[in-house]
């Protein structure tokens, strides 16, 4: 038919692929993701800018790194920085983490920089896709996978489920392992939280706002807090009763290094212990 709705009697422009090969292609690509995860050198619970950071150095290491994020988007608070304005501010040297992945930054004041949040985001998710993380989207925490007294992993499921009513839902969540945990969850802090529903470890909440002191703090604060389990970014506030910072992300960028340095050197110990035995 002449202006038919739909056919063409010109040249296709695309392959042709059916509605089942999309389909396949989508199922065995994603399912051999999650089997090749099953179990990981470090899972982080938390997409947003500390998780990421930490994601992308561990991998760049060749750290086998999963990141696991409730909503469908990754990059917290920083697609939109504070007020939903999607101007971010960093102070030094928090900068620096942006500047290695091109993000381009202009300063303000001494020590004081603005950058625009989309790009940000953009280059942090590429950078770490290009160092190797994967991740898991709309998927959310439900415990910790605890033996020994050590966090061996997390019980996760589909964020959707949360939202059925209880009683009409029974849909079983799974576990996934891993040799570190690191909870970048900000100010939920959910890792922990199940650690302390246990009484294994016990929470302070965050404090007030005090830019000056919390950023520091939170860096220094940044590490183990129980055998297995690390916490970056604003769980760092949340666990220790720290003051928050705000819409300036420096802290939560430097914290995210922070956390995987200390990872990066307790898995070198094996190695470091192993060759002082052999001399």
């Amino acid at each position: 038919m002449k202006g038919g709705r739909y056919m063409s009697k010109k040249k296709k422009i695309f392959s042709e692929i059916g509605e089942k090969d999309i389909t396949h292609t989508i199922v065995s690509g994603f399912m051999s993701m999650l089997q090749d995860y099953s179990y990981s050198d470090v899972i982080i619970l938390g997409g947003g800018p500390a998780g990421l950071v930490a994601a992308k150095d561990l991998a760049k290491n060749g750290v086998k790194v999963l990141v696991i994020e409730r909503n469908n988007y990754l990059g917290g608070g920083f697609w939109i920085g504070g007020f939903l304005m999607n101007t971010i501010t960093v102070r030094s040297p928090g900068d620096e983490v942006l500047r290695e992945i091109g993000v381009k930054l202009d300063q303000v004041k001494p020590g004081l920089y603005v950058s625009y949040g989309p790009e940000a985001v953009a280059k942090l998710i590429s950078a770490a896709c290009d160092a190797g993380v994967k991740f898991l989207q709309m998927t959310s925490f439900d415990d910790v996978v605890l033996r020994d007294q050590r966090v061996q992993g997390v019980v996760v499921n589909w964020t959707p489920v949360s939202a059925l009513p209880r009683e009409i839902t029974c849909v079983d969540p799974v576990a996934l392992e891993c040799r570190f945990l690191i909870d970048a969850t900000g100010h939920d802090a959910y890792a922990v939280k199940s650690l302390e529903a246990r009484g294994l470890v016990k929470t302070k909440g965050m404090g007030a706002m005090w830019v000056e002191m919390s950023e520091d703090l939170i860096v220094e604060h940044t590490g183990e807090v129980f055998p297995g389990l690390y916490v970056a970014g604003m769980s760092v506030s949340e666990t220790y009763g720290l003051p928050r910072m705000g819409p300036t992300f420096g802290g939560v960028l430097m914290s995210g290094r922070r956390a995987a340095e200390i990872i990066l050197n307790e898995i070198k110990k094996p190695q470091k212990e192993h060759k002082a035995k052999s001399k």
